[in-house]
């Protein structure tokens, strides 16, 4: 089944609150990999410190938006030691209005974080919207996007994921089976 394609992220219910992913996410890895995930960005930013002792790196995500919360800690939990020394990873990022070549080229790239993406937003019981990040050049996901996620998501499933994802989806699994047993009680 294809994932449904996002317009623009946004929080799916009460319990989709991004302060909550912030705080599990300070839990996991502020002190000893000195990195904040803070919301309020006009757009997704990583920005790498120069001195993390002093300043931590900040996973910057879009407005407060809970899937671009996801999505941008996703990322980070892909990124290498390199990577994570350079602001967004040191990656060129096409903005949006992307022609249909650029796109694809997009696509390459996103589907192993939109896959990890969607494995954290199962964790926290909301939906996951496959997002192309191409409102103003008119396409959305291609059919050849939405199986690639699909596939990068059942590989991790079953090859496991990356040490800190794995990390962060226990502490995601924790808060949310935590806070749906407080509902039920």
């Amino acid at each position: 089944m294809r994932p449904a394609a996002d317009a623009r992220p946004q929080p799916i219910d009460p319990t989709a609150d991004p302060r909550r992913l912030e705080r599990v996410f300070a839990c996991c890895f502020g002190a000893g990999w000195r990195t904040r995930l803070e919301g309020g960005g006009a757009e997704p930013l990583y920005i790498a410190s120069a001195d993390p002792d002093a300043r931590p790196h900040r996973i910057v995500y879009r407005e407060d938006y809970f899937s671009s919360a996801l999505h941008e800690v996703a990322h980070w939990c892909l990124a290498g030691a390199a990577r994570r020394r350079l602001d967004d990873y040191g990656y060129w990022y096409q903005p949006d209005g992307r022609s249909p070549e650029q796109q694809r080229a997009f696509e390459a790239v996103e589907a192993r974080p939109q896959a990890l993406e969607w494995i954290f937003t199962d964790a926290c019981r909301v939906g996951f919207h496959l997002s192309a990040d191409n409102l103003d050049g008119g396409s959305g996901p291609s059919d050849d996007f939405a199986a690639a996620v699909e596939r990068e998501k059942h590989r991790f499933l079953r090859e496991g994921l990356p040490p800190r994802a794995e990390r962060f989806l226990r502490a995601l699994e924790l808060e949310w089976v935590a806070a749906a047993a407080e509902r039920v009680a």
